[in-house]
């Protein structure tokens, strides 16, 4: 099923019919049980038309997101981890992201609050003081206050890759900034555990041609989605959730970065697609 927050209310699709959910957003997804805790309650509530739920995702729609703060997840894939060697071997700093991808302990970093979020449709920005720049796909995880992983969405973790370049310690500047986190469209919510066949698409396009494209399998990923969860949630309490992009193993070329009005397009099978137009502020 599919749980969709909009200005008019929740959305939540299943088995073809559309319900508009009453319960508050953050009470109504951090659940012990959100497959089955939404299964109930769709017999509760208003059941809508295909084309009024249509409406209210088309022209409505915000990121699925409330009082949650979003983690991110870094060097999880091979090529996430030799991407980030290039870019930081001038500073020193290569060898530090080949330890972290062999070690047990993943790199975990704060990205947003839900202010800097935005949402499918929306603006994300490159910043003014970076000359390289490149969206991040990832499987995101809506994770609850017990740290139990209850549901999926898309993320885009936009990242300065100059500026992360100069001395990994800047990592913060790099990720950190106004409207540098997209998550959407919506929840994804399996009764069982994403499938590791899984596959993630990158499109970028501009002025209406393809510039890059990739893909990639949640099976490359190194470290298992339970982990990367139990690790943020040791020493963390999170009482309305949260939200952890998971790494990503699409990175366009070195040559490579993004400009002002490009599109971005993120597609996870059995999620959706996350669509963003690049600005800046």
């Amino acid at each position: 099923m599919h749980l969709y927050k909009t200005t008019k209310g929740n959305v939540l699709i299943d088995e073809s019919k559309s319900y508009l959910l009453k319960e508050e957003w953050n009470s109504l997804i951090n659940q012990k049980n959100l497959f089955a805790h939404l299964s109930s309650l769709k017999y509760a509530d208003t059941e809508i038309s295909k084309a009024e739920s249509d409406e209210l995702i088309r022209h409505h729609l915000l990121a699925p997101i409330g009082n949650q703060e979003v983690w991110a997840a870094g060097v999880t894939y091979m090529r996430s981890r030799d991407a980030r060697m290039e870019e930081s071997k001038n500073a020193g700093g290569g060898d530090f992201y080949q330890k972290v991808y062999e070690a047990e302990r993943p790199e975990l970093f704060f990205k947003a609050l839900a202010h800097r979020v935005v949402a499918h449709k929306q603006q994300v920005n490159i910043r003014k003081d970076s000359t390289w720049n490149v969206p991040e796909p990832e499987l995101t995880l809506f994770i609850n206050s017990s740290g139990e992983i209850q549901a999926y969405t898309i993320g885009n973790d936009m990242s300065s890759r100059s500026i992360e370049g100069e001395n990994p310690l800047y990592l913060p500047q790099a990720k950190s900034y106004e409207r540098s986190a997209a998550l959407g469209p919506g929840l994804y919510i399996p009764e069982k555990p994403i499938s590791k066949e899984t596959i993630i698409h990158l499109q970028i396009t501009r002025n209406g041609n393809e510039v890059f494209a990739g893909s990639i399998s949640l099976n490359r990923m190194k470290r298992e989605l339970t982990q990367l969860a139990s690790f943020l949630f040791r020493e963390c309490d999170f009482i309305n959730g949260c939200f952890l992009m998971t790494g990503t193993g699409i990175v366009p070329p070195d040559h490579f970065t993004l400009q002002i009005n490009d599109e971005v397009n993120i597609s996870i099978e059995g999620i959706g697609m996350l669509s963003n137009i690049v600005g800046i502020k």
